[in-house]
């Protein structure tokens, strides 16, 4: 059994920063695949940020360099550091993880949700 606890959403400016965190317990490795995905009102589920076992990232051209992805392999807990938010970033976020170091188009696992609002 794999729990992902998300957090560190929030209300924030336009402009403003936030980082996410999510948790990982149970039976998943740190160095296992990651990522964050959002889906607005409406609209589908889209892929934000993944890191896979060996640090690579990849950002949705959407967030490139305002969003970073990162984990403490320690705690066992991803996080997306959040720059230079814009109100079309408003949307649910969601962690995910996968059972190995290599990411695939159809994560394992997948937090409740944390939400982020950016206003104007």
């Amino acid at each position: 059994q794999v729990r992902l606890v998300e957090s560190g959403g929030g209300l924030v400016q336009a402009g403003g920063s936030l980082r996410l965190s999510c948790a990982a317990s149970g039976s998943i490795f740190s160095i296992n695949g990651g990522g964050w995905y959002r889906q607005a009102p409406g609209k589908e589920r889209e892929l934000v940020a993944v890191i896979d076992g060996g640090g690579g990232t990849y950002y949705a051209d959407s967030v490139k360099g305002r969003f970073t992805i990162s984990r403490d392999n320690v705690k066992n807990t991803l996080y997306l550091q959040m720059n230079s938010l814009k109100p079309e970033d408003t949307a649910m976020y969601y962690c995910a993880r996968w059972r190995s170091v290599v990411v695939t188009t159809t994560p394992d696992y997948w937090g409740q949700g944390t939400q982020v609002t950016v206003s104007s």
